[in-house]
């Protein structure tokens, strides 16, 4: 089980990603000091809704690739300004958040 003060952790973080920019599981996991849990962000986020309301849209990959099983998230981000290169993932270099 996973502790609500570490949700809200996580989910803080999320909230302050600018619009138009992203962020990778694993640099919310680093900026939380838990180097090694991308999958524990993941994990949260898939959970959010029952916590609020996050941009959570601007979580992606290490390597820009959006959530499978979400196709809503790239028509979110594309309508932010948030570019996709032609193999279908984020311009990580242009619009990753630099925290």
């Amino acid at each position: 089980m996973i502790k609500e003060d570490l949700i809200y952790e996580i989910l803080s973080v999320v909230e302050e990603i600018p619009e138009g920019r992203v962020a990778s599981y694993g640099q919310i996991a680093r900026l939380i000091g838990r180097d090694k849990n991308s999958r524990l962000v993941g994990k949260v986020l898939s959970m959010a809704e029952y916590y609020g309301r996050y941009p959570c849209h601007r979580v992606v990959n290490h390597a820009g690739r959006t959530a499978p099983g979400w196709r809503e998230q790239r028509l979110l981000l594309e309508d932010e300004g948030v570019e996709f290169r032609k193999n279908g993932c984020v311009d990580m270099k242009r619009f990753q958040w630099n925290a």
